[in-house]
């Protein structure tokens, strides 16, 4: 019989209380794509160098994930949340001093890392308070990364044309520290202790029975290498759609508003995908969009008119919105639900990882190439290496329920 307090109201607050958490700190992913045309005019450097910046973000985003999962499976979401919103509000307010480029890169880096608290550990301790709807509670929660991307960039934009990023900085600081303090306080509430006795050993959870033949390890590396993947060819829009339609003539101003377009798909496909997700499981879900992510970028190599930039890139959000977040499923189906935290932990960093790596991969291609369209194709290379593995293990999952039937 399943305890009342999973999938209960207060789970319901507790996903509420999470999204908003989410939505403010995740703007430590996307600030740097905002003020990337901006940061390379300023320090005098090349696309690529400016790129270093969004990848050190991306890094400490990615290392923060799996070291602050682990802080959350021994002492719970708040002390995470608490400390990362005060590190996130000084990093940002420093930023906004730096004349050197390496300097405000290192500081890119802290912002990563406190920014991870309202992603990977938010989701892996909410994904205790549910049960039969986990796949919709984890995408929800997922969203607020996403809605940080089409919020902030509007409440920016005007702030960045008319007085520059580095007051913009000073306002996401001066956000960050009066928010993040009071939402972290209404998550003192712990699971009890019957709630990690029970998702430890998968009781009440149908998917924890399905056996692909793979121990933990080799499916956790496998998962890693197809996140890496996957966000590779994911970054190539997210991180350089602001520069790409600068570079086009087309301004800042109608790049950010292409990303908030962009990520306000990713909203609705994310949410769709956690209610498919409950029905299909994660592997299935994140197979589906990865193929729809891959036919979205070939859709931006053809046209690159005003109108047909803002339709591709709603397309690209509404393919790729739900992919990340069925990890975080997938890990919970496969893998033991004791280590929630750890795991997808591991997982988002190899998807953030991909994202740093794709994004500066994408600013080196623009270099030496001169077009944004040899970068498109870097992506959907590494896109075809995420399907690939996500079909392995569809039909491992397969081929070894029918030798057990």
């Amino acid at each position: 019989m399943q305890p009342d307090y999973l999938d209960s109201n207060y789970s319901w607050f507790r996903l509420v209380v999470s999204v908003l958490a989410g939505t403010v700190m995740s703007v430590g992913m996307w600030a740097t794509v905002l003020v990337l045309p901006a940061v390379q005019e300023e320090f005098g450097i090349s696309r690529a160098d400016a790129s270093i910046a969004f990848t050190a973000a991306m890094v400490g985003f990615g290392f923060g994930n799996m070291w602050l999962g682990r802080v959350v499976d021994r002492f719970g979401i708040v002390p995470v949340l608490l400390g990362a919103g005060i590190v996130l509000a000084a990093s940002f307010g420093l930023s906004a001093f730096v004349n050197s480029m390496w300097m405000f890169a290192v500081l890119q880096l802290f912002i990563g890392i406190s920014a991870a608290a309202g992603f990977g550990p938010l989701i892996a301790d909410l994904s205790h308070w549910f049960l039969r709807r986990r796949g919709i509670a984890v995408a929800s929660a997922a969203c607020g990364n996403y809605l940080a991307g089409a919020i902030w960039p509007l409440v920016l934009k005007g702030i960045i044309d008319t007085q520059g990023w580095r007051m913009a900085f000073i306002v996401i600081a001066s956000t960050s520290i009066v928010m993040v303090v009071p939402l972290a306080l209404m998550l003192r509430r712990r699971p009890p202790q019957e709630v990690s006795i029970a998702t430890a050993t998968g009781q009440g959870n149908r998917f924890n029975t399905i056996d692909i033949g793979l121990s933990p390890r080799m499916l956790q590396l496998l998962l890693c290498i197809a996140g890496i993947a996957c966000c590779v060819a994911m970054s190539m829009p997210q991180v350089h759609i602001v520069a790409y339609c600068s570079d086009l003539g087309y301004g800042v101003t109608v790049g950010a508003e292409m990303l908030s377009i962009m990520l306000a798909g990713g909203i609705v496909s994310r949410l769709a995908s956690g209610f498919v997700a409950d029905y299909i499981g994660g592997v299935r879900t994140l197979l589906i969009g990865s193929v729809l992510q891959c036919l979205a970028l070939f859709l931006y190599m053809p046209f690159d008119g005003l109108m047909s930039l803002y339709i591709v890139s709603l397309v690209f959000g509404l393919a790729q919105g739900g992919i990340v977040p069925s990890y975080a499923i997938i890990v919970r189906e496969y893998l033991p639900a004791h280590e929630a935290g750890r795991r997808v932990g591991v997982v988002i960093m190899a998807t953030v990882l991909g994202m740093a790596l794709g994004g500066w991969l994408s600013g080196l291609i623009y270099d030496l190439t001169g077009s944004y369209q040899a970068a498109f194709l870097n992506g959907i290379a590494w896109n075809f290496l995420n399907i690939a593995i996500m079909v392995m293990l569809l039909l491992r999952g397969r081929a070894r329920q029918a030798a057990i039937a």
